[in-house]
């Protein structure tokens, strides 16, 4: 399990996007976001560099969080 802190996430449409994002990358991975924290929590077999790839790529860079 991955978390990743995303702190432009601030709104529905984001939470969104960045799901999509995250599906476009493994379309099996499970994704739960945390709007208050501006987290998302990613249980996949995706490399993390790819998942961060596809989120910069939509507009909403990611760093690792604590797991």
């Amino acid at each position: 399990m991955l978390t990743l802190n995303v702190p432009d996430m601030t709104c529905g449409h984001c939470v969104g996007v960045v799901t999509k994002a995250v599906k476009s990358v493994d379309a099996d991975a499970a994704v739960s976001t945390d709007l208050s924290a501006q987290t998302v929590t990613v249980e996949s077999a995706a490399a993390p560099a790819a998942l961060q790839a596809a989120l910069e790529k939509a507009g909403y860079p990611a760093t690792v969080g604590a797991r």
